[in-house]
């Protein structure tokens, strides 16, 4: 006993030597940068829901002017009545996929009822377009401004010069293409590399919140009279953008 109770004390006095790892905490993104973002996620879901309501109200997507002149559209989610039994159906581009339960026929109270998408999977939940276009603006308002204050804050607080903005040698051809080339062979950055944004990481994020972002605003506006009736020449601007 006195030899194991020797052979522990050893072994804990060996333990307190042992050099453990030291911890770094890094506060790779503010709690402005932190919050705004999750209020992002919030208005996109609600915008994506609410969406879905308002597709509901036409469930076809064209290319050009809204599918003037009789124009096929691209995509649409329909239902047909099969012997009195409505099915739903998927057609892309000419091709039908039957889709019913999900797209198209689903259940409401029990009965199949035609309805693009199912109402779980809309903002409201009864087919209502009016409420829908409330929903959709309200968040999309919401999703503007949020926008707006994080622009405002990255410029005032140097994040975007200091994080988002590419280096003048990150924007050559031979460093790019290298990027291009670890990401393709799956080697990502380490150690303190790995704490910035790498040039693609950059101009990616650019792209979304310069170009993207002000382009899905744009175009969404175009769905309200008041906005057209204001700004005639948005909806002429966004016609070739839209689906």
């Amino acid at each position: 006993m006195p030899q194991m109770k020797d052979a522990e004390m050893s072994a804990n006095a060996s333990n307190d030597n042992v050099q453990y790892p030291r911890k770094i905490f890094i506060r790779r993104h503010s709690v402005v940068t932190r919050l705004t973002h999750w209020l992002n996620v919030l208005c996109l879901s609600f915008l994506f829901l609410s969406g879905l309501q308002i597709f509901n109200a036409h469930p076809e997507l064209y290319w050009g002017h809204y599918g003037a002149n009789g124009d096929p559209a691209v995509l649409t989610i329909g239902s047909d009545d099969d012997a009195g039994t409505p099915s739903g159906f998927l057609r892309v581009a000419g091709l039908q996929i039957p889709t019913t339960g999900v797209l198209g026929v689903s259940n409401v109270d029990g009965e199949p009822t035609a309805r693009a998408f199912p109402s779980w999977a809309t903002i409201p939940s009864f087919q209502d377009l009016a409420a829908g276009r409330r929903w959709h603006f309200f968040f999309a308002w919401l999703f503007v401004i949020n926008g707006i204050l994080y622009l405002g804050f990255s410029l005032l607080s140097g994040h975007f010069k200091r994080d988002l903005a590419p280096k003048v040698n990150e924007l050559s051809p031979r460093h790019l293409g290298r990027e291009v080339l670890d990401h393709a062979r799956l080697r990502f950055p380490e150690g303190e590399e790995a704490r910035h944004y790498n040039a693609l990481q950059k101009l990616t994020y650019l792209a979304v919140i310069v170009i993207l972002l002000p382009l899905m605003v744009l175009t969404g506006l175009t769905m309200s009279p008041g906005v057209d009736a204001a700004l005639p020449a948005l909806v002429g601007d966004c016609q070739e953008f839209c689906v």
